[in-house]
């Protein structure tokens, strides 16, 4: 029964990809071009097909109605634009994650079974009705035995089976695209569910919620303007999370009265350089710092929470990504190439030409517009990794989460204040951060440091030269390439004299058979010819068959050759 349920969810999975293939969707830019140019024209006209079964609108709907882990797909495909076109990208946004929300009972039992007591004894006071319900966990406010006002997410009975039963389905739907489709050689969506995979089953736990919600804590401190609530240790296991309470307002329902009353552009400005130190000071991305997830308090502090899914960013990625941010705001355009190229994988048909022309225009244009909403840092991100793709160009995906991230930072900041220029903030902030980088390079530990690898590599170099002098006086010198003979050239060499001399043999008995048909032999006749020649005809036909059936069940297509930067 398992097997069947397992099929019947590929199957459902798959229907959708094929049906919304059609409109542009996973579509690949070089071998779809009519399907690229169709979505194309209506993304240009502002308009969407006229079908209802197809188009943006219905495409969250499926999602949706696939069930949680789409939900959460849905939310990683919105930082993908190499894959979704823009149009799709819009709808992803306003994908809803508010479900029906499990009954008080079940999310009793469930506390009560992972914390080892009975509610009773750990507060004062549950609220059953919850504060809101989401597709994989829900939140209840409670009161302490100490008085304290606590938020406590309680993950939905039932999901974690869910979720990874359908990240397997996923994966190896993804391997068969990768394997069979010219878009998945190229994008790669196997690693992409990787990644995805992990990021989604680190969600699932809650305890590492909690870590990141002291870690932002601690590194927000020196941000007076933002609040972090700090998780309760005793009270969270891996599918409870208690925090505490804060109470305040959406940042998009600021009315008007209380904007002349306060000044909000310093939130605004304080949200920006915070999450900007997060990513290229301690290597992280909150993924999806979106409205939804931050309430200005009654105190006029910027509360952040939901700290579920966070990314983590190697330092070499952050020295890229810092220097591709900075080189866009300052109007670099090949500068901004360049680093893209350096952390970048170049498939076999990259134009270079191309891609580092269209970039700088791309760059000038949003100069041009300084703090302008119609092409913002988050969307320039977004743009340059569309142009990758568009050239042959597989951007990696921390450059995609950089740019979703900025786009909702820019959404809450001119929530906050619409007039508020994140250019300006972002661009001060990156000088600073450039300048205290500057200042690291040349501290005392890491200029001795330094000293010490000179030191040794002066120490070493004699005695190296000496020894390939010696090697080259004695014709000793020797250079080895391993591996050869596993290799795959090697494979092929094989198959490919394997068919000629199979290919030969079969032409020598057509021809052999053909022969002995045309001459008078004696013997038993089969069908009017002579037995052996009709027996060697028969013998060449099942060689023959073979042959093309190896071809068509055996051979692979070659694989997108990649290159990879040597700075990467």
């Amino acid at each position: 029964m398992a097997g069947n349920s397992s099929m019947a969810r590929s199957a459902q999975i798959l229907r959708f990809v094929l049906k919304h293939r059609r409109t542009g969707v996973f579509a690949d830019p070089e071998h779809d071009a009519a399907v690229l140019a169709e979505a194309g024209a209506a993304a240009i006209a502002g308009s969407v097909p006229r079908d209802a079964e197809t188009g943006p609108e219905a495409f969250v709907r499926d999602l949706e109605a696939l069930g949680p882990t789409f939900v959460k797909l849905g939310q990683s495909l919105s930082t993908r634009p190499d894959m979704i076109p823009p149009v799709y990208l819009a709808a992803l946004e306003r994908m809803q994650d508010d479900v029906q929300p499990v009954s008080s009972a079940v999310v009793r039992a469930t506390i009560e079974r992972e914390l080892g007591v009975r509610l009773g004894k750990l507060f004062r006071e549950f609220d059953d009705v919850p504060l809101g319900a989401a597709s994989l966990a829900q939140v209840h406010r409670a009161v302490l035995k100490d008085g304290r006002e606590v938020a406590v997410k309680v993950q939905r009975p039932g999901i974690a089976t869910e979720v990874l039963t359908d990240l397997d389905t996923l994966g190896g739907i993804a391997r068969r695209a990768d394997l069979s489709t010219s878009i998945g050689r190229r994008l790669r969506f196997s690693d992409w569910v990787h990644e995805f995979r992990k990021s989604l089953t680190a969600e699932l736990d809650y305890r590492l919620e909690a870590d990141n919600l002291e870690r932002f804590r601690t590194r927000l401190a020196e941000y007076p303007e933002l609040l972090v609530p700090a998780p309760l240790r005793d009270l969270s296991t891996g599918r409870v999370l208690t925090m505490e309470l804060v109470r305040g307002t959406k940042v998009t329902a600021l009315g008007g009265l209380r904007r002349t009353e306060h000044d909000y552009e310093v939130l605004g400005a304080a949200l920006m350089r915070g999450y900007l130190d997060q990513v290229f000071v301690h290597g992280e991305i909150h993924a999806d710092p979106h409205p939804g997830n931050m309430l200005v308090t009654d105190d006029h502090r910027l509360a952040i929470f939901d700290l579920g899914m966070v990314a983590h960013v190697p330092p070499r990625q952050r020295e890229h990504l810092l220097k591709l941010l900075f080189s866009a705001v300052d109007g670099r355009g090949e500068d901004a190439a360049a680093e893209t190229l350096a952390m970048s994988v170049q498939l076999e048909d990259f134009d270079e030409v191309r891609y580092v022309r269209e970039v700088g225009h791309l760059v000038a244009r949003y100069a041009a517009h300084g703090g302008s909403q119609a092409l913002s840092e988050g969307r320039l991100m977004m743009e340059l990794a569309r142009l990758g793709v568009a050239c042959g160009l597989r951007s990696p995906p921390e450059m995609h989460l950089l740019g979703k991230t900025l786009l909702n930072l820019e959404g809450v900041s001119r929530a906050l204040e619409p007039d508020l220029d994140v250019k300006r903030i972002v661009e001060g902030h990156l000088q600073a951060l450039m300048r205290q980088r500057m200042r690291q390079a040349f501290s005392p530990t890491r200029l001795a440091g330094d000293a010490m690898e000179l030191q040794a590599l002066l120490q070493e170099a004699p005695r190296k030269i000496s020894t390939i002098l010696s090697l080259l006086s004695e014709n000793k010198l020797q250079m080895r390439v391993a591996g050869l003979q596993e290799s795959r050239l090697t494979e092929n060499l094989q198959k490919i004299a394997n068919r000629v001399a199979a290919g030969v043999i079969v032409a020598a008995l057509i021809l052999a058979s053909a022969m002995l048909m045309r001459g008078d032999v004696a013997g038993p006749k089969l069908f009017g010819y002579p037995a052996v020649a009709m027996a060697m005809f028969l013998l060449a036909s099942a060689l023959g068959l073979g042959i093309v059936l190896s071809v068509l069940l055996s051979d692979r297509r070659p694989k997108v050759r990649e290159e990879r930067s040597p700075r990467a």
